[in-house]
């Protein structure tokens, strides 16, 4: 620098010199008291062309967070967005059961066209966004001789560009070897371009067919370099045990760390000796497993009295033996689950008391269940918050993880590639308490005694 300064004096252009090395270091954005997960201090984020960069100190814009979580974008690994907004079309799910729910779609499935799926995936696309979701993969129903759905969200991935990221899979949801012309209408949705191959052995009509179900789904994935998503056992019957032939087949086309195994709330009753053993095969095969708490604590368990099972895998003995267990939300106002509005984050609460996952260290890990663990699920490159990654963020109104799972808020902040794509402005609740109005945060503060 002492050399570069003589020169810049010698040649008389210093001032100009300088006004550049100075521009040089300006940010494009400056976050100020940013609290990550884990950590107790708050520190600044960095943003310069659309990418974290060491913090300086001055920047075109400064956004105060005082001690606001951040996290890196949510990501969203097992929704069914063909489907979204469809509840009561034709007709209302009166059971409330998964059975009926299949039913149910398959008379609206006729009635499907290309711009109504779009319309309705673009509105929940624009919810998922403002709820911090910047990556989706989506299972779209395959079982329709005009790929209808595929062809809407095939041509909605190009059109939505760099907005958000999406990923499909080829879901044969009344199954392959079932289903007339089921293994062709496969075949046609991977030339289409489908990000991953999906299944559905359990719902065959027998164990023999389902048996083959994945080890087409696998040799289709193999030959084509795709990945593989499977809706896997998710019934509470003890003798489905698909997930075994993932596990097998998984290894045997050294295809460890592309395979995820959706649902497989079967593992819930499997006996315990069985459950272990099973275990410990996914995590050889470096299987990752996605739960939804949100429709299979409401679908499962239909057929008991009591007690009535909780509807999910074993996610502690999963985690515990090294797996990557996320959090999916599967449905969006559809024939199986009537309510929800895209938010991982509400999964994640459900998750906490339906897994029985209040522990404070447990509570922690539900963030990483819909961050950190679906990205290494769908193979994201480049995620996270360190310097150099693309500046894609989630801010939340709560400064803890067990706050935010907690009380729920709505995103302070949505930042993707540097550009802010969402924002919502804090609200403000009073209460009137001796005749005096108070502003109520839901968080506690020390106690005035007075």
């Amino acid at each position: 620098m002492a050399i570069q300064l003589l020169l810049c004096l010698w040649r008389g252009g210093c001032r100009r010199q300088s006004s550049e090395l100075k521009l040089a270091t300006v940010l494009d954005l400056l976050l100020t008291g940013a609290r990550l997960p884990g950590q107790e201090k708050p520190l600044d984020l960095a943003v310069s062309d659309g990418k974290f960069v060491a913090p300086q100190p001055e920047a075109r814009q400064v956004i105060h967070l005082e001690g606001a979580l951040v996290t890196p974008p949510l990501v969203e690994p097992h929704i069914h967005l063909d489907a979204v907004l469809t509840v009561g079309q034709p007709r209302p799910n009166l059971t409330g059961t998964l059975f009926e729910g299949i039913a149910i779609w398959a008379e609206r499935v006729k009635s499907l066209t290309v711009e109504d799926v779009k319309s309705r995936v673009r509105q929940v696309l624009r919810w998922q966004l403002a709820n911090g979701v910047q990556h989706v993969r989506s299972h779209v129903d395959v079982c329709d001789p005009e790929l209808r759905a595929l062809r809407a969200l095939v041509e909605l991935r190009e059109e939505i560009g760099d907005q958000m990221d999406l990923q499909l899979v080829a879901f044969p949801q009344q199954g392959v070897m079932s289903f007339p012309e089921g293994q062709d209408l496969m075949h046609r949705a991977v030339s289409m371009g489908v990000d991953a191959v999906g299944g559905i052995p359990h719902f065959e009509l027998t164990r023999e067919m389902g048996v083959e179900s994945v080890k087409f789904a696998f040799f289709l994935a193999a030959e084509h370099g795709l990945r593989v998503d499977i809706h896997c056992d998710e019934t509470d019957d003890d003798h489905s045990r698909f997930v075994e032939v993932m596990a097998a087949e998984t290894i045997r086309l050294g295809m460890e760390g592309r395979v995820t195994a959706s649902h497989t709330t079967a593992m819930h009753s499997y006996n315990n000796a069985y459950a272990y053993r099973v275990i410990h095969n996914i995590a050889r095969a470096r299987m990752h497993m996605v739960t939804n708490p949100l429709d299979n604590s409401v679908l499962q368990g239909r057929f008991d009295s009591y007690p009535v099972r909780r509807g999910h895998t074993r996610i502690k003995e999963l985690m515990e033996a090294g797996v990557n267990v996320c959090i999916g939300h599967d449905s969006v106002m559809d024939p199986w689950y009537p309510l929800g509005y895209g938010d991982p984050l509400q999964a994640a609460f459900v998750l906490a008391h339906y897994g029985q996952m209040s522990g404070a260290e447990e509570l922690r890990s539900l963030l990483d269940m819909i961050t950190g663990g679906p990205a290494r699920a769908l193979g994201i490159e480049n995620y996270g918050l360190a310097e150099g990654s693309p500046a894609s963020l989630v801010v939340y109104e709560a400064p803890t993880e067990t706050d935010a799972i907690r009380l729920l808020p709505r995103r302070r902040l949505v930042l993707r590639r540097g550009q802010i794509v969402a924002r919502t402005e804090p609200a403000r609740t009073t209460v009137t308490w001796d005749g005096r109005e108070e502003a109520v945060d839901f968080m506690p503060h020390p106690v005035d005694s007075r």
